[in-house]
């Protein structure tokens, strides 16, 4: 069952109040796009059947037009036999084919009609989808953008962010745990004494002193 009746439905349709009162907007555009795109086939399709029986009917009228010229001729041909009830008999004819092609002329202008119309709704149909197709692409963005909010909410508040803290403070404690395995090492362990302390400040002592006077042979050499 279609959204609207057809043609005149869609033209007077008014798209934001049937988005509104959906449950699924971006479903329901769909669906409207999907209608008025077959409803304009078959609009366009109507329009093509009448133009061939348009031209159809004028192949017709040339027909009888030319049924009418024989018959005129034939109606002339027996007045000079001196045969008037001929004549009147053709021209019997000829007012019949001229009836009809008068029947096919009014046909024709009634089928001018449709098509004018028919080319009135193609365009008011062409206007309506463009404007569904525009309605179509916002509610895309829209909701796009309403996905990709709610993607980045559960990835700073979702149960997945809360896990992956969780396991960097797990290896957090890890490494302090090793720091202070390393640092225990050194406790009570062997310290210096006085002297000891006393007796490398003057092994440092000599060592600049002995740079100090090779510095000095090395200035005055060159």
């Amino acid at each position: 069952m279609g959204i609207f009746s057809r043609t005149r439905d869609i033209i007077a349709a008014n798209f934001t109040d049937l988005l509104d009162k959906s449950e699924d907007p971006a479903k329901m555009i769909r669906m409207i796009i999907l209608e008025m795109e077959e409803t304009l086939v078959e609009v366009r399709a109507s329009a093509a059947r009448t133009i061939a029986d348009q031209k159809e009917m004028r192949r017709h009228i040339a027909k009888l037009e030319n049924l009418q010229l024989s018959w005129t001729e034939k109606a002339e041909l027996a007045l000079s036999k001196n045969r008037e009830d001929l004549a009147k008999a053709a021209l019997v004819e000829r007012q019949k084919a001229a009836d009809m092609c008068d029947q096919l002329n009014a046909e024709i202008a009634v089928l001018d009609d449709a098509l004018r119309a028919s080319e009135e709704d193609i365009s008011k149909l062409q206007n309506k989808l463009r404007d569904a197709r525009a309605r179509q692409n916002a509610i895309m963005t829209r909701l796009e953008s309403a996905n990709n909010r709610v993607k980045l909410r559960e990835m700073t508040h979702g149960s997945k962010v809360s896990e992956a803290f969780s396991r960097f403070d797990l290896l957090e404690r890890r490494v302090d745990f090793a720091e202070g395995r390393a640092d225990a090492l050194s406790l009570g362990g062997p310290k210096k004494t006085l002297e000891e302390e006393i007796a490398e400040l003057q092994s440092a002592d000599k060592v600049d002193a002995e740079l100090a006077a090779l510095k000095a042979r090395l200035n005055k050499e060159g």
